[in-house]
């Protein structure tokens, strides 16, 4: 069985549940992201600026928010359905995508760091800046693994509970 398998099982199972969850998710981190990363303004009217130098950055939280509206979804299809405990790879990676995906010396989040913990926001400030397209691709990475982690899980769940079903007949 293919991993296309794993989205067929959890989007195909209730499709207006899984699938509106999914682009909510999306539309949810997406808006945050990008209202952090001070691209989306609602005052005084919506708009929306995406200058050269950021879209690298815009294009990596979009495909971050994607993945998260895939991944925690079917995170939740299989804690749902199965006895799995919480998966520590939905915890690593949600949290690892929330905090590299906007940048924090760019808006108002680096001044909030800086005046909270003083030298020390400074250098976590400049850590971000300096560093942001990489922890971004890592965070990326840890999606990607906890996509495949949870489609492994799907498949080897549904053929465990197929050859049961099997040995039972």
């Amino acid at each position: 069985m293919s991993g296309l398998d794993a989205f067929k099982i959890v989007y195909s199972s209730n499709p207006i549940l899984y699938i509106g969850f999914a682009i909510l998710v999306f539309v949810l981190f997406w808006i945050f992201f990008n209202i952090y990363e001070e691209l989306l303004y609602f005052d005084p009217i919506l708009y929306f600026y995406l200058p050269d130098d950021a879209i690298v950055g815009f294009i990596l939280s979009t495909a971050s928010a994607l993945l998260l509206g895939v991944v925690i979804p079917m995170n939740i299809y299989l804690l749902k359905n199965s006895k799995i405990k919480l998966d520590k790879s939905l915890i690593s990676s949600s949290f690892l995508t929330f905090i590299t995906s906007f940048c924090a010396s760019c808006s108002s989040i680096g001044f909030i760091i800086i005046s909270t913990f003083g030298s020390a926001g400074i250098i976590a400030t400049s850590f971000l800046t300096n560093y942001q397209i990489p922890l971004r691709l890592v965070s990326l990475g840890i999606l990607i693994l906890a996509l495949y982690t949870v489609s492994r899980k799907l498949m080897n769940n549904c053929s465990i509970n197929h050859m049961e079903n099997n040995s039972l007949k």
